[in-house]
Formats: structure tokens, sequence, C-alpha cells
């Protein structure tokens, strides 16, 4: 993966913690159930981002690796194999 990628991913992984230490600190001040679900939904779907965007790395390379050899349906199994973990 090109160092730009996972600096970017970095940052949004550094995001996510922050998002997660409000969770606490709003679980800590007893705020209303809705406020602390709705954290959560972010949480969940700025780790959803990062993992497609991991996905979406390794399908290109793995493919494109695989492509000029004979291990293409090997990859390809791979790639179903990761997909189905988002699942």
């Amino acid at each position: 993966m090109p160092q730009t990628q996972n600096q970017k991913i970095l940052n949004r992984l550094a995001r996510i913690e922050g998002h997660v230490q409000a969770i606490q600190r709003t679980i800590e001040a007893d705020r209303p159930c809705p406020e602390i679900l709705l954290q959560i939904v972010a949480v969940r779907a700025a780790l959803k981002k990062v993992a497609l965007i991991l996905l979406e790395d390794f399908a290109e390379q793995r493919l494109a690796d695989a492509l000029p050899s004979d291990n293409f349906e090997s990859e390809r199994s791979d790639l179903c194999k990761a997909l189905n973990l988002l699942s």
C-alpha cells in the first residue's frame, strides 16, 4: 500500500480513536442513550470506510499481480474471503 494511502488510513483511525474517547466521556456524563448511539453509529461508519479503503487497495494489488500469473483463482478466492469478512 502506498505511503500516502497508509497515512490517510492512520489519520482516519486517529479521528475514530477520538470519537471513541468522546463516547466514553458521553457515557461518563450520563448522556441520553440516543446521543450515545448516534456517536456509535458514526464510529461504525468510519470503520466501515477504513475497511473499504483497505479492501479496494487489496483488490487492486492482488488482482493486478494475479493477471500475468497462474494464480488468478487463488487471488479471486482470497478477495471473496475478504469481502465476506465485511458482511
